[in-house]
């Protein structure tokens, strides 16, 4: 089943239950100008009551590659996503592995993905000029679906449990990253929306059994 990545956490309790869900990574955006900003002690201080199998992603857009460094080793992170404009020695010079966000446009073509550093995971999100990630959009799955077979690819984009079933279905990607899906306000996670989110992604898998969203998760932390 594709793992799972809440972002945008800003609270222990709403890591604690997506741990308790099954999520593989948790997601705390870095960057100043986003809702879900937090800071870099508070989400180390999070991420410390997390079980092992849950890593850490950290969110930056368009950041100097020390400042990105400096707070992954701060907060104790397994990933950086980057969500901006960064250039391919930006990626490597990474002290993390490193999730690329790709935003889909209505031009954008599979192939536009090959010019991403090789070593990078892609997260498809949906293009907005104003703002980076958590905007509800839904990308092109048909698109989606194409780049899903070039690289290893994360999904993105107005997932929620009413639409990520069809999603898993027409894109077959390596993992899910939701935040606004799963949300009663930017930041602030609702627990109901959340649980039947992975209902909805264990059905969509045919991975019903107790212990198995845990299982997949183990593994996922360890090798995005």
């Amino acid at each position: 089943m594709p793992l799972v990545k809440i972002c945008g956490i800003t609270r222990t309790e709403d890591a604690l239950l997506a741990a308790q869900l099954g999520a593989a990574w948790i997601g705390f955006v870095f960057w100043p100008h986003s809702a879900r900003w937090v800071e870099p002690a508070e989400a180390a201080s999070i991420l410390a009551a997390m079980p092992p199998h849950v890593s850490g992603v950290g969110v930056f857009v368009d950041q100097a590659i020390e400042e990105i460094n400096a707070i992954a080793a701060e907060v104790g992170l397994g990933a950086v996503q980057l969500h901006g404009d960064e250039s391919v020695s930006v990626c490597a010079g990474s002290h993390r592995r490193v999730i690329k966000a790709v935003r889909l446009s209505a031009g954008s073509q599979a192939d536009a993905v090959d010019t991403i550093w090789s070593e990078a995971t892609l997260l498809l999100d949906a293009f907005d000029p104003e703002h980076r990630g958590g905007t509800g959009r839904q990308v092109d799955w048909t698109l989606a679906g194409r780049i899903a077979h070039r690289r290893r690819t994360i999904l993105s984009g107005g997932l929620r449990a009413d639409n990520v079933c069809e999603a898993i279905r027409r894109v077959a990607p390596y993992g899910l990253d939701v935040s606004s899906g799963v949300e009663s306000r930017p930041g602030i996670k609702d627990a109901e929306r959340m649980r039947a989110f992975f209902d909805a992604v264990k059905t969509a898998a045919g991975a019903n059994k107790p212990g198995l969203a845990r299982a997949a998760a183990t593994v996922g932390a360890c090798d995005l």
